[in-house]
């Protein structure tokens, strides 16, 4: 099994990861909202667009 962050084989001690290095920036992407399932309902839309109006007033 290879590793799904950089491709290398994958280490027992690890797995499904090659070190514990590919292990944390995958909890990384996690963490920040790298991983997410779609949602296109339309409460989702909705405030994915008020976000998106509330950052695009934001002052720079």
């Amino acid at each position: 099994m290879s590793c799904p962050i950089c491709g290398k084989d994958s280490a027992p001690k690890y797995r499904p990861f090659c070190s514990r290095r590919c292990a944390d920036v995958d909890l990384g992407k996690w963490l920040t909202g790298g991983y997410a399932i779609p949602d296109d309902t339309l409460e989702a839309l909705e405030e994915a667009a008020d976000e998106a109006d509330r950052q695009a007033r934001k002052p720079n």
